[in-house]
């Protein structure tokens, strides 16, 4: 498994997805294998998504280091995720910052798969919340960084008035089939800056200010 991480990791570098040091480091502490199904651990350090269950997947390596990097997590970023997942994206945020990793998950029973796997990593300062992560999560706010792992028919309000003036957010954006990954900076309390990442599919954002279930085809 740890040669399979180490080539991954070249690969992904060879192809200029990892250009980071720290974003490197991090995923490379954090083992993928701790975050899939028994019946998927093969391929763990394959650059594809894998099937978690309830509709929902584990990111492509390649494209959880492309969002982290644009993010450019510093040591003091107090951070929230939509989306958590199985976790793995969560631990390797919080490997990068000494503050909070929020993350928030709708399905339940991903809630619990994630927090379960994150106990194996011994890292204390994830907070795994159950809600409707399209509401953002006010409790905290604002963050220095926002980054949404599932997509989203427009970017919720919410979630720019929760980020910092400086902050930075990222999230795929369009319908259900294909979206834009959006980097949003914010300038000031009235005005942002967008940057296109790229075209991605991920699993759709449910919840008020993301697709209905009714939505889904």
């Amino acid at each position: 498994m740890l040669g399979s991480k180490t080539k991954l990791i070249w690969v992904m570098k060879q192809k200029g997805f990892l250009t980071k040091k720290d974003v490197a480091e991090a995923i490379y502490k954090t083992p993928r294998e701790w975050f899939v199904g028994k019946n998927v651990k093969g391929f763990a350090y394959e650059d594809v998504p894998l099937s978690i269950g309830h509709g929902a997947t584990i990111s492509q390596p390649s494209t959880v280091a492309i969002m982290i990097e644009a993010l450019d997590v510093k040591k003091t970023d107090k951070i929230l995720e939509i989306g958590t997942g199985s976790g793995w994206q969560t631990a390797i945020l919080a490997h990068l910052t000494k503050k909070n990793v929020y993350s928030i998950e709708i399905v339940k029973e991903l809630v619990k798969f994630a927090k379960e796997n994150i106990k194996k990593t011994k890292l204390k300062n994830i907070r795994i919340i159950e809600g409707d992560g399209s509401k953002g999560y006010k409790k905290y706010a604002p963050y220095d960084k926002i980054i949404v792992s599932a997509a989203s028919p427009s970017i919720p309000d919410t979630l720019i008035k929760q980020l910092k003036v400086g902050g930075k957010l990222v999230i795929p954006v369009g319908d259900y089939q294909l979206q834009e990954l959006i980097l949003v900076e914010k300038i000031s309390k009235t005005k942002i800056k967008k940057k296109k990442l790229g075209k991605f599919r991920f699993v759709a954002l449910l919840g008020r200010y993301g697709f209905q279930k009714k939505d889904q085809k």
